[in-house]
């Protein structure tokens, strides 16, 4: 099967270019399955139902999220009802929504996802995801051998490790959060695809998104901000993925698209 996963898309102009290049994207790689992180889809902080609904009408299969997913409080009603949005698996029991599900492809691959929250440099306090992840590991794997993680993270050597820690268990740990594309995919010696960051979809005229004068001013003044989207020129940061029936990954190629 053909997978594309879709780095951190940003508010407006992150939605607008996903919207213009995914049919094409769709058609030259005869996409099987599309996943995208989204939890900075509406405004550049959060999701909401009618921006879920926007991006599921785009052709997105599941959307993925991380430390952002409740930014915009309308989340709480909605992400118990739509099964194709997953918050991070290594939040504390009890809340809302779930961290993993099963997903069938339209080649009818079954497809197990898991999105969970790196610790490192992170504000919240998430359990531990290399747990997470061998419990959740072996619960899909007992439904299907296909097995993606979106590892939302800060640092590099936190999700290097969690790449070498599921080797061979799961077919891809793709990297999100830091919204700048790495240049180190690979296949790693037991057949798991791996890539630090994904990158982002949105303005690369701002700063990871944000208009720039404001990321500026924080950094001169110290003093608290509004992130507003950048507007101006934009990308799309996505991975391409083939999968072959016994979950292994048999190429992975980063993309980037600018205008």
């Amino acid at each position: 099967m053909n997978l594309l996963f879709i780095g951190d898309v940003f508010g407006s102009p992150g939605r607008s270019f996903l919207k213009a290049m995914l049919p094409e994207l769709t058609e030259k790689y005869q996409i099987d399955l599309t996943i995208v992180n989204g939890e900075n889809a509406a405004g550049g902080a959060g999701l909401t139902g009618p921006v879920a609904q926007e991006l599921f009408s785009m052709g997105v299969d599941v959307i993925t999220s991380g430390n952002h997913i409740w930014d915009k409080k309308e989340i709480y009603q909605v992400i118990d009802a739509e099964d194709r949005i997953l918050r991070p698996a290594n939040y504390p029991p009890g809340i809302p929504g779930k961290g993993s599900g099963i997903y069938t492809a339209r080649d009818g691959t079954a497809v197990g996802i898991i999105n969970v929250c790196g610790r490192v440099f992170s504000p919240q306090s998430f359990d531990c995801p290399f747990r997470i992840l061998d419990e959740e590991i072996a619960r899909l794997r007992e439904v299907t051998p296909v097995v993606v993680v979106d590892f939302h993270g800060e640092a590099s050597s936190e999700k290097v490790s969690a790449g070498w820690y599921v080797d061979g268990r799961v077919t891809a740990l793709f990297g999100t959060h830091t919204h700048v594309q790495t240049a180190d995919e690979i296949i790693l010696p037991k057949g798991t695809a791996y890539i630090t960051d994904v990158g982002m979809t949105g303005s690369y005229e701002g700063v990871i998104g944000v208009k720039r004068e404001v990321i500026i001013k924080n950094f001169l003044a110290q003093l608290p901000v509004r992130h507003e989207p950048a507007k101006g020129k934009r990308q799309l940061c996505a991975v391409y993925c083939v999968i072959n029936p016994s979950g292994r990954a048999e190429s992975i190629q980063r993309i980037m698209i600018r205008e």
